[in-house]
């Protein structure tokens, strides 16, 4: 038994260079090691130190999750400091009556969160973005005095109101949690090495305690690597999950029901397979090999996941086991340091939460209610600034459960969600939620208890991806498989497309009840009954779509009618509609079709595409079945502005949608340096012997972390000039942005300088193709859709240490003047998260104008910026603004310096 967590640091460094973090962020994956880490929380063990914060003070952590979220966390315990965890959801409201209860003598975490605590706190804060500049070069070891009986923190699991009620953990409740899961662990890890390294990706904040448990506690344990996505889209997780061969998936019930929805979308025939299979008593080899597709699907390395956070539903359950997968589900709350059962990962009891861990005792009340006794039981809270004792030997969960022959438990649900009907009858809402939910299209359904003339009775709040019609089918098909008295006779229809829920997907029970009492009350006490009321007639709430569209554009719409096209009407650009997709996807996790979202023209059609879900748009009404993706609108009826046809339906000039490709062979180390010898002795000379370009630099040396270098645009060799003026080591790694239409022409044999036909035949097309990607690094921007695909291959080329070169006007100057900037600058550079480098290039555009000769001319200038780094509070709208202030500046000789 370790004496204190303080001895996980001697693991993290005696594993040193192994990946401990990847971390998705924006465009970008960022690494860190196991010996950073450790190096990390040293220093800033060193600064609390410094700062004479120690033993007993408490400071906040308020960030996503990240590998200095978890360096900031180790560093708090190695100086006897609580930490005080704050969910990055939550509202700075709670973070601040908390900050008042707890009095910190520090906050850090995330700059954009830090930012939204009152400026008049008397707290000092240290956002992550700058810390590294703030950390002493030393490192802090563990205070003396550190042992189990030390406090590690306080969690805060209070809802909106009532004073915040914080739950104080020690060192030994985490040790006692962990503990057996170590030593269970012990006799597996020699096979370790056969699957290393084991990668968990986690989808769980790392401010609740089930995140902590399997992102603090049991990666180093199992020497595993940490993969951090905070975006829960399904498509997007199994991306992942098999392009970095990832063993095992950590997220809570409600990312695993978008997963079983996502697949059964891109294959219909899956429900019927998995029901026959569940049907059969078939050998895991052989239900493997059944499933190979699916399996194919998130990678043949994959093989479980882990579940937490809330109840998992039967079906739910079933059906990933009939698959093949391993699913393991644990049961837990803050006050038990998370786990008190837990199913063996490899002898697991489908439809229980498993058997009591080592060293808990567990019993079962008169009414069935889980109590527990043991050492990693929470035995203080928090509230009013003070600690509080805890008097009773045994911790009453609320929660029900009942206990099967062979020793696992069986939850039943919350006692407190118990509706005693008029007729005297205990419904537990859980069985009636997962029987609905279990039907296609519902995407929550919360039953909550309703007031009626003969007293209390449950109804269903559901929310579906389709009309009240899909509810009501939802309903009766949900019915079939309930019990008499189970049988939903009440439901409502919630007016969004899903229930509001806490970061770990639970759906906020008392949110929905308010709800339906407010619409009880609308609608004169009439509520709802058999027939299903509803809700939209009562108004229940605004358009959020319109206010969507509203806040990504800053506009309110004159009108709200379907009819309402998002370009013209609504004023969303293509910008506007990368950003809707985002936002859309990290509320609802459904993701459009390959930029099935660009094509959509009205707010009806949008409707309809977000109630498909991922299927995206289907024949119906005035929505063609042609945004289905098979044919799209052409580049050319887009610039004509010919994108409706009189009847609403969207005109597809050209039959194929152009298939951008994003090469990864020209960062092989062959072709690099083949790239190098080329810019140093053939680019460079030509470009000193053909323009003899100065060059102003305003700052020397540039930065040694990736740089993204945005320049104005005037001819096909502002490439070379803009390299020409760079360091050695920054423009023998750039890679540069091109018009994605015109290297698809290339490399379809068109030349792009020539009008469509068949005098666009070009025979070296393919070869200019291959000859640009590879001496000058370029990949597609394209002009009008699909820029997510190309932030992201930014953002890879940036990981491999690329300097991005893009050029923000998205075409030439005819006469040198700067034009307007697109606004997917500011979202790539608030994506990338790295310095911005502008660049100017004067000259060019008086000789193009005037017809002057290009050899050697004497005029031309290029000037180098200095680079800048953009607050995480600022928005794209400012970025692009402020970046083509700096290029005109430049451009206008504000401000030069001597030439270098």
């Amino acid at each position: 038994m370790r004496k204190s967590l303080a001895t996980l640091l001697d693991d993290f460094r005696r594993l040193d260079g192994e990946i401990a973090v990847v971390r998705y962020q924006g465009n970008r994956r960022r690494v860190t090691t196991y010996g950073e880490l450790a190096r990390l929380a040293g220093r800033f063990a060193a600064l609390l130190e410094r700062r004479g914060i120690g033993n007993g003070d408490r400071v906040l952590v308020w960030g996503e999750n990240s590998a200095e979220w978890i360096a900031a966390f180790h560093g708090c315990l190695l100086r006897g400091v609580l930490a005080v965890p704050l969910d990055a959801h939550g509202t700075s409201e709670f973070a601040l009556r908390v900050a008042a209860d707890v009095k910190p003598k520090l906050a850090v975490g995330d700059a954009a969160l830090l930012g939204q605590l009152s400026s008049d706190t008397d707290f000092p804060r240290l956002a992550f973005e700058d810390w590294l500049a703030e950390l002493p070069d030393e490192e802090a070891g563990p205070v003396a005095g550190l042992s189990d009986k030390t406090p590690l923190e306080i969690l805060f699991t209070s809802g909106t109101t009532g004073d915040p009620k914080g739950v104080v953990l020690t060192h030994g409740n985490v040790l006692a949690s962990v503990g057996p899961i170590e030593e269970g662990a012990r006799p597996y890890m020699r096979y370790e090495r056969l699957v290393h390294p084991l990668r968990i990706l986690h989808t769980l904040p790392l401010s609740h305690v089930f995140g902590q448990t399997m992102g603090l506690w049991i990666p180093s344990i199992l020497r595993a690597e940490l993969h951090f996505e905070s975006r829960p889209a399904a498509p997007r997780l199994i991306q992942l999950i098999k392009e970095e061969r990832v063993s095992v998936l950590a997220a809570v019930p409600r990312v695993l029901a978008l997963l079983k929805a996502h697949l059964e979308t891109i294959d219909p025939g899956l429900t019927k397979l998995v029901e026959r299979s569940q049907k059969e008593k078939i050998g895991a080899l052989r239900r493997w090999w059944r499933f190979r597709r699916v399996h194919r699907t998130f990678g043949l390395k994959f093989w479980a996941f882990v579940s937490g956070g809330g109840a998992l539903a039967g079906p739910l359950e079933q059906f990933w086991n009939a698959l093949g997968f391993v699913l393991v589900q644990g049961y837990g709350m803050t006050e038990t340091t998370a786990l008190i059962t837990l199913n063996h990962p490899f002898h697991v009891a489908r439809g229980t939460i498993g058997k009591p861990l080592a060293g808990r005792e567990v019993k079962l009340g008169p009414d069935g209610e889980v109590l527990v006794r043991g050492p990693m039981i929470s035995q203080a809270t928090w509230q009013g600034g003070a600690v509080k004792l805890r008097d009773d030997e045994w911790l009453a969960t609320g929660d029900l459960a009942e206990k099967q022959e062979s020793g696992e438990l069986k939850f039943l649900g919350r006692k407190s969600e118990v509706i005693v009907t008029a007729s005297g009858m205990n419904v537990h809402p859980e069985d009636m939620e997962a029987a609905v939910e279990e039907q296609p299209g519902v995407a929550g359904c919360a039953v909550v208890a309703m007031e009626t003339a003969m007293g209390p009775e449950p109804c269903a709040v559901l929310a579906v991806r389709g009309s009240g019609e899909l509810a009501e089918k939802a309903v009766n098909a949900a019915n079939v498989h309930l019990a008499e008295f189970q049988r939903i006779r009440r439901w409502m229809l919630w007016p969004e497309p899903d229930l509001p829920r806490t970061s770990t997907g639970k759906i906020r029970r008392k949110a929905v009840a308010a709800w339906l009492a407010r619409v009880q009350a609308a609608s004169n006490g009439h509520g709802a009954n058999g027939n299903g009321a509803r809700a939209e007639a009562f108004g229940a709430s605004q358009d959020w779509l319109l206010a969507l569209i509203a806040q990504i554009t800053g506009e309110t719409a004159a009108s709200v009618g379907d009819e309402q096209r998002l370009a013209e009407d609504l004023h969303l650009d293509s910008l506007g509609r990368v950003q809707l997709a985002a936002a859309i996807e990290e509320r609802l996790g459904i993701v459009s079709g390959s930029g099935l979202l660009e094509e959509v023209q009205t707010l009806g059609e949008l409707r309809t595409m977000v109630a498909g879900g991922s299927d995206g748009l289907v024949e119906s009404g005035t929505v063609s079945g042609a945004l289905q993706g098979a044919t799209t609108v052409s580049q050319k009826a887009r610039k004509d502005g010919a994108t409706q046809s009189s009847g609403g339906t969207v005109a597809a000039a050209e039959p194929v949608r152009a298939r951008f490709v994003y090469p990864e062979w020209p960062w092989w180390k062959p072709v690099a340096w083949i790239r190098m010898v080329f810019i140093e002795a053939v680019m460079r000379p030509l470009v000193w012997l053909l323009a003899n370009p100065r060059t102003v630099v305003r700052q020397r040396p540039l930065p040694r972390e990736p740089m993204l270098i945005v320049a104005n645009h005037v001819t096909t060799y502002d490439g070379p000039l803009v390299q020409y003026a760079l360091e050695g080591r920054v423009r023998r790694h750039v890679a540069a942005a091109m018009l994605g239409e015109m290297l698809e022409e290339y490399r379809h044999w068109r030349n792009p300088e020539r009008a469509n036909g068949k005098d666009s035949f070009y025979l070296f097309g393919p070869l200019a193709y291959f000859l640009v990607t590879a001496l000058f690094n370029v990949f597609p921007l394209p002009r009008y859709r699909d820029f997510q695909t190309s932030f992201a291959h930014a953002g890879k080329a940036m990981d491999r240490g690329y300097n991005v070169l893009v050029f923000p006007e998205g075409t030439r100057s005819a006469a040198g003047k700067l034009a307007p900037f697109r606004a997917g600058i500011g979202l790539l550079a608030k994506q990338s998260g790295v310095p911005v480098l502008p660049v100017a290039i004067r000259g060019l555009g008086e000789l193009k104008t005037r017809g002057r000769r290009w050899f050697r001319p004497g005029t031309i200038e290029v000037c180098v910026g200095e680079p800048i780094r953009f607050a995480p509070e600022e928005t794209e709208a400012e970025i692009t603004a402020r970046l083509h202030g700096e290029v005109e500046r430049l451009l206008e000789g504000i401000g030069n310096r001597d030439l270098v």
